[in-house]
Protein backbone atom coordinates (compact mmCIF):
# COMPACT_ATOMS: atom_id res chain seq x y z
CA UNK A 1 0.00 0.00 0.00
CA UNK A 2 1.26 3.23 -0.95
CA UNK A 3 0.51 6.44 -2.05
CA UNK A 4 2.25 8.77 -4.77
CA UNK A 5 3.13 12.57 -3.68
CA UNK A 6 3.84 13.68 -7.44
CA UNK A 7 0.38 12.71 -8.60
CA UNK A 8 -2.33 15.48 -9.21
CA UNK A 9 -4.50 12.93 -7.19
CA UNK A 10 -5.13 13.96 -3.61
CA UNK A 11 -3.39 11.41 -0.44
CA UNK A 12 -6.88 10.54 0.66
CA UNK A 13 -8.88 9.67 -2.75
CA UNK A 14 -5.41 7.43 -3.76
CA UNK A 15 -6.13 5.61 -0.60
CA UNK A 16 -10.02 5.74 -1.17
CA UNK A 17 -9.14 4.19 -4.67
CA UNK A 18 -6.84 1.77 -3.06
CA UNK A 19 -9.12 0.35 -0.64
CA UNK A 20 -11.80 -0.15 -2.94
CA UNK A 21 -10.02 -2.30 -5.11
CA UNK A 22 -9.25 -4.53 -2.17
CA UNK A 23 -13.13 -5.01 -1.44
CA UNK A 24 -13.98 -5.08 -5.23
CA UNK A 25 -10.87 -8.02 -4.68
CA UNK A 26 -12.39 -9.77 -1.96
CA UNK A 27 -9.26 -8.57 0.58
CA UNK A 28 -12.36 -7.70 2.54
CA UNK A 29 -15.72 -9.88 2.54
CA UNK A 30 -19.52 -7.91 3.15
CA UNK A 31 -20.02 -7.41 7.33
CA UNK A 32 -15.72 -7.92 7.58
CA UNK A 33 -14.15 -5.66 9.36
CA UNK A 34 -11.21 -3.10 7.97
CA UNK A 35 -7.84 -2.50 9.92
CA UNK A 36 -8.35 0.24 12.47
CA UNK A 37 -7.76 4.11 11.34
CA UNK A 38 -4.30 4.48 12.94
CA UNK A 39 -3.27 0.50 11.09
CA UNK A 40 -4.40 1.98 8.12
CA UNK A 41 -2.85 5.31 8.37
CA UNK A 42 0.56 3.34 9.33
CA UNK A 43 0.03 1.17 6.32
CA UNK A 44 0.33 3.98 3.91
CA UNK A 45 2.61 6.13 6.12
CA UNK A 46 0.25 9.48 6.21
CA UNK A 47 -1.50 11.19 8.73
CA UNK A 48 -4.98 9.58 10.82
CA UNK A 49 -7.28 12.28 9.31
CA UNK A 50 -5.89 11.48 6.00
CA UNK A 51 -7.30 8.09 5.98
CA UNK A 52 -10.46 8.89 8.05
CA UNK A 53 -11.37 11.35 4.77
CA UNK A 54 -10.35 8.38 2.31
CA UNK A 55 -12.64 6.19 4.67
CA UNK A 56 -15.80 9.33 4.46
CA UNK A 57 -15.63 9.22 0.94
CA UNK A 58 -16.31 5.38 0.84
CA UNK A 59 -18.82 5.65 3.16
CA UNK A 60 -20.54 8.15 0.99
CA UNK A 61 -20.17 6.01 -1.54
CA UNK A 62 -22.05 3.01 -0.05
CA UNK A 63 -18.99 0.86 0.58
CA UNK A 64 -18.16 0.88 4.22
CA UNK A 65 -20.18 1.49 6.71
CA UNK A 66 -18.65 2.38 10.46
CA UNK A 67 -20.69 1.61 13.88
CA UNK A 68 -19.89 3.90 16.59
CA UNK A 69 -17.31 2.14 19.22
CA UNK A 70 -16.64 -1.04 16.74
CA UNK A 71 -15.10 0.24 13.39
CA UNK A 72 -15.44 0.36 9.77
CA UNK A 73 -16.93 -2.84 7.82
CA UNK A 74 -17.39 -3.69 4.20
CA UNK A 75 -21.32 -2.63 3.74
CA UNK A 76 -23.14 -5.88 3.21
CA UNK A 77 -26.37 -4.92 1.47
CA UNK A 78 -27.11 -3.35 -1.95
CA UNK A 79 -30.80 -2.17 -2.15
CA UNK A 80 -31.78 -3.38 -5.66
CA UNK A 81 -35.02 -2.19 -6.73
CA UNK A 82 -35.71 -4.29 -10.26
CA UNK A 83 -39.56 -2.77 -10.42
CA UNK A 84 -39.36 0.44 -9.02
CA UNK A 85 -42.82 0.92 -7.06
CA UNK A 86 -44.10 -2.20 -10.09
CA UNK A 87 -42.64 -4.51 -6.87
CA UNK A 88 -45.47 -3.41 -4.76
CA UNK A 89 -48.38 -4.98 -6.54
CA UNK A 90 -46.21 -8.20 -7.55
CA UNK A 91 -46.69 -10.15 -10.62
CA UNK A 92 -50.35 -11.55 -9.95
CA UNK A 93 -52.10 -8.48 -7.94
CA UNK A 94 -50.33 -10.02 -4.68
CA UNK A 95 -47.90 -9.98 -2.23
CA UNK A 96 -44.01 -9.38 -3.48
CA UNK A 97 -42.79 -12.56 -1.03
CA UNK A 98 -39.24 -11.66 -2.50
CA UNK A 99 -38.76 -8.36 -1.34
CA UNK A 100 -40.72 -9.55 1.81
CA UNK A 101 -37.91 -11.88 2.42
CA UNK A 102 -35.40 -9.70 2.32
CA UNK A 103 -36.38 -6.24 3.58
CA UNK A 104 -38.52 -5.98 7.32
CA UNK A 105 -41.17 -3.17 6.62
CA UNK A 106 -41.94 -0.99 10.13
CA UNK A 107 -45.27 1.02 10.31
CA UNK A 108 -43.70 4.26 12.14
CA UNK A 109 -47.42 6.27 12.47
CA UNK A 110 -50.62 7.10 11.07
CA UNK A 111 -52.96 10.30 11.05
CA UNK A 112 -53.80 13.44 9.72
CA UNK A 113 -50.44 15.68 8.33
CA UNK A 114 -50.54 18.48 6.41
CA UNK A 115 -49.66 17.27 3.03
CA UNK A 116 -45.82 17.88 1.02
CA UNK A 117 -46.08 20.27 -2.22
CA UNK A 118 -45.60 17.39 -4.37
CA UNK A 119 -48.43 15.54 -2.72
CA UNK A 120 -51.01 18.25 -2.37
CA UNK A 121 -50.01 19.02 -6.61
CA UNK A 122 -50.52 15.62 -7.04
CA UNK A 123 -54.29 15.22 -5.24
CA UNK A 124 -54.79 18.90 -6.77
CA UNK A 125 -55.37 20.40 -3.05
CA UNK A 126 -53.75 23.36 -1.15
CA UNK A 127 -50.26 22.98 0.12
CA UNK A 128 -50.40 21.92 3.96
CA UNK A 129 -53.73 20.47 3.53
CA UNK A 130 -54.72 18.13 6.31
CA UNK A 131 -54.31 14.34 4.55
CA UNK A 132 -53.90 11.46 5.71
CA UNK A 133 -50.36 9.66 6.01
CA UNK A 134 -49.74 6.24 6.75
CA UNK A 135 -45.63 6.72 7.23
CA UNK A 136 -43.23 3.13 7.11
CA UNK A 137 -39.20 2.57 7.75
CA UNK A 138 -37.86 -0.16 5.21
CA UNK A 139 -34.47 -2.19 7.18
CA UNK A 140 -32.54 -4.93 6.02
CA UNK A 141 -30.04 -6.89 8.59
CA UNK A 142 -27.85 -3.98 9.25
CA UNK A 143 -29.09 -0.88 8.50
CA UNK A 144 -32.53 1.19 7.46
CA UNK A 145 -32.86 1.56 3.34
CA UNK A 146 -36.38 3.52 3.15
CA UNK A 147 -38.05 5.91 4.52
CA UNK A 148 -41.64 6.19 3.12
CA UNK A 149 -45.17 7.54 3.13
CA UNK A 150 -48.39 6.50 1.96
CA UNK A 151 -51.25 9.56 1.19
CA UNK A 152 -54.64 9.32 1.09
CA UNK A 153 -57.45 12.08 1.10
CA UNK A 154 -59.51 11.94 4.55
CA UNK A 155 -62.71 11.76 2.12
CA UNK A 156 -61.84 8.09 0.94
CA UNK A 157 -60.49 7.05 4.19
CA UNK A 158 -62.79 8.06 7.14
CA UNK A 159 -63.94 5.23 9.31
CA UNK A 160 -61.63 2.67 7.06
CA UNK A 161 -59.06 0.12 8.36
CA UNK A 162 -56.50 2.64 6.98
CA UNK A 163 -56.87 5.06 9.44
CA UNK A 164 -55.99 2.42 12.02
CA UNK A 165 -52.20 2.08 13.49
CA UNK A 166 -51.80 -1.23 12.25
CA UNK A 167 -49.99 -3.16 9.90
CA UNK A 168 -51.93 -5.40 7.26
CA UNK A 169 -51.46 -9.12 6.28
CA UNK A 170 -51.58 -8.34 2.45
CA UNK A 171 -50.14 -5.48 0.03
CA UNK A 172 -51.23 -2.06 1.24
CA UNK A 173 -52.85 -1.03 -1.93
CA UNK A 174 -55.23 -3.67 -1.53
CA UNK A 175 -56.43 -3.27 1.85
CA UNK A 176 -56.67 0.66 0.07
CA UNK A 177 -59.16 -0.78 -2.27
CA UNK A 178 -61.46 -2.33 -0.12
CA UNK A 179 -61.36 0.65 1.86
CA UNK A 180 -62.30 3.12 -0.54
CA UNK A 181 -63.90 0.96 -2.80
CA UNK A 182 -62.02 2.24 -5.50
CA UNK A 183 -59.81 0.12 -7.68
CA UNK A 184 -55.84 0.67 -8.93
CA UNK A 185 -55.58 1.07 -12.64
CA UNK A 186 -52.46 2.96 -13.48
CA UNK A 187 -50.18 4.57 -12.41
CA UNK A 188 -46.42 6.72 -12.14
CA UNK A 189 -43.38 7.26 -10.91
CA UNK A 190 -41.41 10.50 -10.55
CA UNK A 191 -37.63 9.76 -9.59
CA UNK A 192 -35.22 12.63 -8.59
CA UNK A 193 -31.93 12.97 -7.01
CA UNK A 194 -31.23 15.47 -4.18
CA UNK A 195 -29.71 15.69 -0.69
CA UNK A 196 -31.16 14.46 2.41
CA UNK A 197 -33.46 16.68 5.01
CA UNK A 198 -32.32 16.60 8.13
CA UNK A 199 -34.67 13.96 9.18
CA UNK A 200 -34.30 11.65 6.30
CA UNK A 201 -30.28 11.54 7.28
CA UNK A 202 -30.85 10.72 10.42
CA UNK A 203 -33.23 8.09 10.01
CA UNK A 204 -31.44 6.51 7.29
CA UNK A 205 -28.33 6.66 9.48
CA UNK A 206 -26.05 8.74 6.42
CA UNK A 207 -24.00 11.74 5.93
CA UNK A 208 -26.08 14.90 5.89
CA UNK A 209 -24.20 15.46 2.28
CA UNK A 210 -24.90 11.80 1.30
CA UNK A 211 -27.10 11.49 -1.88
CA UNK A 212 -30.69 10.32 -1.94
CA UNK A 213 -33.10 8.77 -4.42
CA UNK A 214 -36.48 9.73 -3.74
CA UNK A 215 -39.62 8.62 -5.55
CA UNK A 216 -43.21 9.94 -6.19
CA UNK A 217 -45.61 7.02 -6.83
CA UNK A 218 -49.33 8.37 -7.65
CA UNK A 219 -51.69 5.69 -8.23
CA UNK A 220 -55.16 6.76 -10.46
CA UNK A 221 -58.73 4.96 -10.58
CA UNK A 222 -60.24 4.19 -13.74
CA UNK A 223 -61.33 7.95 -14.02
CA UNK A 224 -57.78 8.97 -13.42
CA UNK A 225 -58.38 10.40 -9.85
CA UNK A 226 -55.51 9.32 -7.54
CA UNK A 227 -56.25 7.42 -4.66
CA UNK A 228 -52.97 7.45 -3.36
CA UNK A 229 -50.02 9.26 -3.24
CA UNK A 230 -46.94 6.61 -1.93
CA UNK A 231 -43.29 8.77 -1.52
CA UNK A 232 -39.98 6.82 -0.77
CA UNK A 233 -36.21 8.11 -0.18
CA UNK A 234 -33.32 5.45 -0.60
CA UNK A 235 -29.59 6.50 0.46
CA UNK A 236 -28.12 7.03 -3.43
CA UNK A 237 -24.55 4.92 -3.07
CA UNK A 238 -26.50 1.84 -1.65
CA UNK A 239 -29.51 1.65 -4.39
CA UNK A 240 -29.36 0.18 -7.94
CA UNK A 241 -32.10 1.18 -9.84
CA UNK A 242 -32.70 -1.51 -12.65
CA UNK A 243 -35.75 -2.15 -15.19
CA UNK A 244 -35.85 -5.23 -17.33
CA UNK A 245 -38.12 -4.57 -20.67
CA UNK A 246 -38.94 -5.75 -24.03
CA UNK A 247 -36.96 -4.27 -27.29
CA UNK A 248 -39.61 -3.85 -30.41
CA UNK A 249 -38.57 -6.25 -33.03
CA UNK A 250 -38.13 -4.28 -36.60
CA UNK A 251 -40.94 -3.36 -38.34
CA UNK A 252 -41.75 -5.50 -41.06
CA UNK A 253 -40.65 -4.43 -44.97
CA UNK A 254 -43.99 -3.81 -46.41
CA UNK A 255 -44.72 -5.94 -49.56
CA UNK A 256 -43.77 -4.41 -53.15
CA UNK A 257 -46.72 -2.49 -54.88
CA UNK A 258 -47.63 -5.52 -57.50
CA UNK A 259 -48.07 -3.20 -60.16
CA UNK A 260 -44.77 -1.66 -60.22
CA UNK A 261 -42.44 -2.64 -62.43
CA UNK A 262 -38.98 -3.12 -61.33
CA UNK A 263 -35.59 -3.09 -63.06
Amino acid sequence: MQINPGAAEFPHRQIAAQLKAQVRRGDWGPGERLPSIPAIAEMFGVAKQTVQRAVDQLRVEGILITKPGSGTYVRGTRRRLNRLSRGRYGGFRGYHTDLAARYRQQLVSVGRAPAPPEVADAFGVADGTELLCRRHLVRTEDSPVEVGASWFLPADTAGTSLERAEAFGRPLYQEAEEATGRRYVTATDTITARQPSREEAETLQIRPDTPVLHLLHVAYDAQRKPIEVAQATWPGPVTTLTEEYRVPAPAPEPDPDPGLVLG
